[in-house]
């Protein structure tokens, strides 16, 4: 099976090079203030300049207006926008529709109730993350370094194509992929030496350790 890997929260040409060095497919570029992986429209205009054509870039926003969405996507010019607040599925549509781009949804799973919203996701998104419920009191979505139990994910057909986020690090990748079935993944934290400061030599151990067998 392969596993396609997407690097969140990307911060400098460094980061973004080992990222496509390494082999991900998609990168990511975070648009929340309160991340320590926020970057500026002026960063992102460089960065996206530096990734374009190489790998997929999705802009990571939350809860936006159109006018904060509009200068995101004139910055970062993404290929796709990653929906990681608690955009409706109305606004989720909305956004897929007005701007023009596909739309990656996140959702917060922490128990299989928290799939039951899915169905009308995927209505109006074109794909799916699924990423772990943030701490109490946490002012963000993702980026925490926190994971759930990837066996809820495990033996379930979705109707979109879905990426495992939340917690996931060079060393447990391959079981949570054995678990989840996932074919698409998201690390941020995972391979950082510092809250926001990624590391090219995890970025590549990451990715390769998708492609390791695992042995149980």
């Amino acid at each position: 099976m392969t596993v396609t890997v997407k690097i969140c929260g990307l911060t400098s040409a460094e980061a973004a090079d080992a990222a496509i060095a390494s082999g991900a497919g998609f990168g990511g570029l975070v648009f929340h203030p309160r991340s320590p992986r926020f970057v500026t429209p002026e960063a992102a205009r460089a960065l996206s300049a530096r990734m374009q054509g190489r790998l997929k870039l999705a802009a990571l926003i939350a809860d936006l207006d159109d006018d904060a969405i509009e200068t995101v996507i004139s910055s970062a010019r993404p290929d796709l926008l990653q929906l990681h607040g608690a955009e409706s599925v109305g606004r989720t549509a909305d956004i897929r529709a007005r701007f023009g781009l596909p739309v990656i949804k996140a959702l917060a799973v922490a128990e299989p109730a928290d799939l039951a919203v899915v169905p009308e996701y995927e209505k109006v998104s074109d794909m799916l993350l699924f990423d772990a419920k943030p701490p109490g009191g946490a002012e963000r979505g993702g980026g925490h370094g926190a994971a759930f139990d990837w066996k809820i994910l495990g033996g379930r057909s979705f109707a979109k194509p879905w990426f495992l986020a939340g917690g996931l690090t060079p060393d447990n990748i391959a079981r949570a992929i054995e678990a989840s079935g996932a074919k698409l993944v998201d690390v941020s934290s995972g391979v950082e030496s510092a809250p926001g400061v990624k590391c090219p030599a995890r970025i590549a151990e990451f990715i390769a350790a998708t492609k390791e067998k695992v042995h149980v």
